[in-house]
């Protein structure tokens, strides 16, 4: 059953220049296995990050480390979800995360469901 379902829509040079002009975001929004990533994946991992917390209703206090793009050995990119996120998503009977992650023509978008 699904739970919850998030999308989230970044334009990648935007957000590359906000990355430029305040280099501490990069620390805020990524762990430190994301962060040495190209503008183009970390937009992306942003956009997941943000389809995390639509797809579990926009809780309050939820922070943007609580949910980690990683990838498995054959290159698929999974969600670990952590903290806050991690509570509301068990609050919620969230057993399993599906991630879609996509970047083209100067975009990049997540789509994301939490399933029961």
């Amino acid at each position: 059953m699904i739970v919850g379902i998030g999308v989230d829509l970044v334009d990648v040079a935007r957000f590359a220049a906000a990355l430029e002009r305040t280099p501490a975001l990069r620390g805020r929004l990524f762990t430190e296995a994301e962060g040495g990533l190209p503008p183009a994946s970390l937009a992306a991992r942003f956009a997941a990050k943000e389809a995390v917390a639509k797809a579990l209703g926009a809780p309050s206090g939820l922070r943007h480390l609580e949910a980690e793009v990683v990838r498995e050995p054959g290159g698929r990119p999974v969600l670990r979800v952590t903290g806050r996120a991690a509570e509301v998503a068990r609050d919620l009977g969230v057993r399993r995360w599906h991630l879609s992650l996509s970047h083209d023509g100067g975009v990049a978008v997540a789509y994301v469901i939490a399933e029961a």
